[in-house]
């Protein structure tokens, strides 16, 4: 079931891990053909919690109470070829789990409806290949299912580095094709309707009609290093989205006091986020890192997003980072609260995440990396606790506690 709130917080730990440049003389004096092996393995389990009173699938009235378990396996092997070219091959899994108190509002008259609860699957595999001269070249395949929803994912990147290896412009090109179930409010369903009003009765758990949503993005970003202690990166996606961008089971209840319908969307959507980050280095024990996005799509909605981020090295092997993010929006073309929309409009929505708002996201991390590895085992290099507490301007709050830990 797609989540009808605030997209979870969760911290997923992506990467990719950067090679010193050899030269030719030095690659064939210190060459040794390396078959594929494990490099690094990370965990991540968080916990997210949140409540607030604007759902959408009540028309922006009740709770939002929702709940997710989340855990994530990345495993990252690492091969050389006699080329000296380095193979990168991520592999990740990921599992959580929700409920939500507003998503079983489908079907009131259910205890406890197939909507009430779901679980995601969700592996990935990445390839990348860096030859000798700083070009990378990758690869990845996605795939997501839940309850309601199935996604393919299918992207393309590109990176060069330059010969000091002091900037680096890299491309992702990335694809995802959906598909919906279709799910009605239980009251706007035709006589003996399931989903769509095609069979199954007032059940949820009956699917019977399905809508695609495709999403094409490109992504750019150039980094430098300008000095010893201060480096940049300017970011820049395009993302198109094409299909079925409203969700049915999310009503909408109109000026007249009488009309209610499901939620109508544009299928065609255009985003731009354009950002830049920039950390500085203090000193050896402190860090300062700094975020900031510029955000407009067509349907009306531009936003400012600011963070900072200071992590503070307390010992050699353990560090603190208290972060704090501040976010703002305008309300898109097509939003309005509870009973405001008018009849007359072709597209409608009283989702509170297109609604005009601002947010504060704060909280620190603790990262402890022993000499020895963590708990004396040697291969157990790092362990990451954080903890997030957001809150925004419609009410809506939560807490999100993740946990990462490193093997290598």
């Amino acid at each position: 079931m797609k989540k009808i709130s605030l997209a979870l917080l969760l911290s997923v730990y992506q990467f990719f891990n950067a090679f010193g440049q050899m030269s030719h003389a030095d690659s064939v004096a210190a060459y040794m053909k390396k078959d594929l092996s494990p490099d690094e393995v990370n965990f991540v389990s968080s916990y997210y919690n949140q409540d607030g009173n604007n759902s959408a699938v009540t028309g922006g009235i009740g709770t939002e109470k929702l709940v997710d378990f989340a855990n994530v396996l990345d495993l990252t092997y690492l091969r050389t070829d006699k080329h000296s070219r380095l193979y990168n091959i991520n592999l990740e899994m990921g599992i959580d789990h929700y409920t939500s108190a507003s998503s079983d509002k489908i079907d009131p008259a259910t205890i406890s409806s197939a909507s009430s609860h779901d679980t995601r699957f969700y592996p990935s595999v990445t390839v990348a290949r860096k030859d000798t001269k700083g070009n990378t070249f990758g690869l990845g395949l996605s795939y997501s299912k839940e309850f309601d929803y199935v996604s393919y994912g299918v992207g393309a990147s590109y990176t060069k580095a330059s010969k000091d290896n002091n900037r680096e412009f890299s491309v992702h090109l990335q694809t995802y094709f959906d598909q919906w179930t279709v799910i009605y409010p239980v009251e706007l369903r035709p006589p003996g309707g399931g989903f769509s009003g095609h069979g199954g009765g007032r059940k949820d758990n009956v699917p019977n009609t399905y809508k695609p949503r495709d999403s094409y993005s490109s992504s750019f970003s150039y980094s430098w290093t300008i000095n010893k202690r201060f480096q940049m990166m300017a970011l820049m996606d395009l993302i198109y989205q094409t299909g079925l961008l409203a969700t049915d089971y999310q009503r909408v209840y109109f000026s007249d006091n009488i009309t209610e319908r499901i939620e109508n969307l544009p299928g065609k959507r255009f985003k731009l986020p354009l950002g830049l980050r920039a950390n500085y280095f203090i000193s050896d024990r402190v860090i300062m890192r700094f975020y900031y996005r510029y955000y407009m799509d067509d349907w009306g909605i531009r936003s400012h997003t600011a963070s900072i981020e200071m992590p503070v090295k307390i010992t050699p092997f353990m560090s603190v980072s208290p972060f704090y993010r501040y976010y703002q929006q305008t309300t898109a073309d097509y939003f309005a609260p509870y009973g405001m929309n008018n009849i007359s409009q072709t597209y409608y929505t009283s989702d509170y995440d297109l609604s005009k708002l601002s947010s504060h996201f704060f909280g620190a991390g603790m990262r402890f990396t022993p000499e020895k590895g963590v708990f004396n085992m040697k291969n157990f290099s790092s362990l990451e606790v954080r903890y997030g507490h957001y809150l925004r301007s419609t009410g809506l709050f939560s807490d999100i506690l993740s946990l990462n830990m490193t093997f290598k």
